[in-house]
């Protein structure tokens, strides 16, 4: 599996390197003449620097909204019994099942026409943090974990509900919105058809995933796929970076779990 998985990677990276007729003859799987230079071809021509801080930007920004959305949401409904608590469970488990994919599109942009953020970043990264079930059930299930003996201890002190999940839960929560944060962030990171409708018009605005759909075609209308690789590699790192910060809580999620 592991082989399955890694071989369109390698396979991606040593095409990055490789010229345009090699790549649409497909002889070969190492570059005959390394072209290093189309990492630099890509970056100027995708402008690179712009579309990565706009992805950046996204990306974070989601990320941090979603954590603490979820972590509330999560906290109200571990530690509290409300009226139709469990019909909010029952819709958070829905939005995972039922994809209806592009069909919410256009009631998405219209509701952020109404509130002129159309034309803004802000937009998609609003919609990116609703979507955030998944996120939900990963915190809700660390929060069970967390003992109730610490709440009844802080409340004696004089904490309040508030303050529990700020001074008390959200650190003890570290390994999980570590592992939220990783899975929000690679959502956020490959979006495509959000960034795509609602920066159509605006293309300073678009993200990384945007522009590196632009290099399919240079001005000649020839497609450029070895192009398309060196981004795609370019576009990994990121993701790449957040996985090794990341990396660490996921030990600390295993590693009370064995003793010795």
């Amino acid at each position: 599996m592991a082989v399955f998985t890694l071989f369109p990677v390698v396979m991606t990276v040593l095409g990055s390197f490789k010229s345009n007729m090699e790549l649409a003859s497909g002889a070969t799987l190492l570059p005959r003449q390394w072209h290093f230079t189309n990492y630099a071809e890509a970056w100027k021509q995708a402008n690179f620097s712009v579309y990565t801080w706009n992805s950046l930007f996204v990306s974070a920004a989601s990320t941090v909204g979603t954590l603490l959305v979820a972590s509330m949401a999560g906290y109200a409904v571990d530690r509290r019994s409300f009226a139709g608590k469990r019909l909010l469970v029952f819709i958070q488990a829905s939005t995972m099942f039922i994809s209806i994919g592009a069909v919410v599109l256009r009631p998405q942009f219209e509701l952020m026409v109404k509130l002129n953020l159309h034309t803004s970043l802000w937009g998609v990264v609003l919609i990116l943090i609703s979507a955030h079930a998944s996120t939900f059930f990963i915190l809700l299930g660390f929060f069970k974990a967390i003992p109730r003996d610490l709440d009844e201890a802080a409340t004696i002190d004089g904490c309040s509900f508030a303050g529990i999940y700020w001074r008390i839960v959200l650190p003890l929560l570290t390994p999980g919105l570590g592992v939220g944060a990783l899975f929000a962030f690679r959502a956020a990171w490959n979006e495509y058809i959000l960034p795509l409708v609602f920066t159509m018009n605006n293309p300073a605005q678009q993200t990384l995933t945007v522009g590196l759909a632009n290099l399919r075609y240079t001005n000649s209308a020839a497609m450029q796929t070895q192009l398309m690789m060196a981004g795609a590699c370019l576009s990994m790192l990121p993701l790449l970076i957040v996985y090794l910060f990341a990396n660490k809580t996921f030990m600390q999620v295993t590693a009370g779990s064995v003793k010795g």
